[in-house]
């Protein structure tokens, strides 16, 4: 008779010799990565990229990625999966690229905001949105800065990488004019449920903290103006009543000229 140790270990031996595809259907488990794609892109030769200004260089990046493959595959596609191009595929695309023609894609600065939000279903996450600056460095040194936007819903603790994943994605593909063919973005749609509003009060420790962004302090007095709170009274920071709508406008203002104020 045979044993469950022998019977698990066939399906074992089974399993590692199916071979995996790029292009066919995908297993039913939540995530079956396959191998990314050898592009044939060659490494730099030993003199190294050409000295070109930066623009020329990324130009002859978007020339060597001409296009991205949906490799990438949640589910079966065949029974309710789909297939999709992720950040690895971007990566593995684009990677060897600037390696080749001596480009560097660096984020400099990064500006999140969260907010909880609940699903169709009612179930708990939280929506991260992140802009994201990135210099894009020449093999001359000179530079130019790109923005680039992501967005993501979470329930557990993986909001800020998902949506920082998306954003280089994007950066990619949209900076690098790579075709997709993927439907209309407003051909679909996530309907979110109902979210549970914030507090005026609740804004105050965020508000007041120094290393709260400019940025970060206009999306809050959006939010409190979406939720009609932006007259609600509040102790400011130094024990005064105020309007937080008010507050908000009066310390951005305060932090944006603290910064535009010449080094000693």
């Amino acid at each position: 008779m045979t044993t469950l140790q022998e019977r698990a270990a066939e399906k074992a031996g089974r399993a590692a010799e199916r071979p995996i595809s790029l292009t066919g259907p995908a297993s039913d488990g939540p995530h079956d990565p396959a191998p990314l794609p050898d592009h044939g892109i060659p490494e730099p030769g030993p003199d190294g990229p050409e000295v070109v200004p930066v623009h020329v260089a990324w130009s002859r990046v978007m020339g060597t990625v001409r296009g991205v493959g949906k490799g990438d595959a949640f589910g079966n596609p065949n029974s309710g999966g789909y297939r999709f191009r992720g950040v690895d595929s971007a990566l593995n695309a684009f990677g060897p690229a600037c390696r080749l023609h001596g480009v560097l894609v660096l984020p400099v600065q990064t500006e999140a905001a969260y907010r909880d939000v609940k699903t169709s279903t009612g179930k708990n996450s939280r929506e991260c949105t992140v802009t994201v600056t990135y210099k894009i460095v020449g093999p001359n040194g000179d530079f130019i800065e790109v923005q680039s936007v992501g967005e993501s819903m979470d329930s557990a603790d993986k909001g800020t990488a998902k949506a920082l994943s998306t954003a280089l994605r994007s950066l990619l593909f949209l900076g690098g004019l790579v075709p997709t063919n993927d439907p209309e973005p407003d051909s679909q749609n996530v309907e979110r449920g109902e979210a549970p509003v914030r507090p005026a009060v609740a804004y105050l420790d965020e508000i007041a903290n120094p290393q709260t962004s400019v940025g970060r302090l206009r999306q809050i007095h959006h939010e409190l103006q979406q939720t009609r709170q932006v007259a609600s009274l509040v102790t400011n920071e130094v024990g005064d009543e105020e309007q937080i709508g008010l507050m908000v406008v009066r310390i951005g203002r305060e932090r944006t000229a603290a910064q535009q104020l010449p080094e000693a």
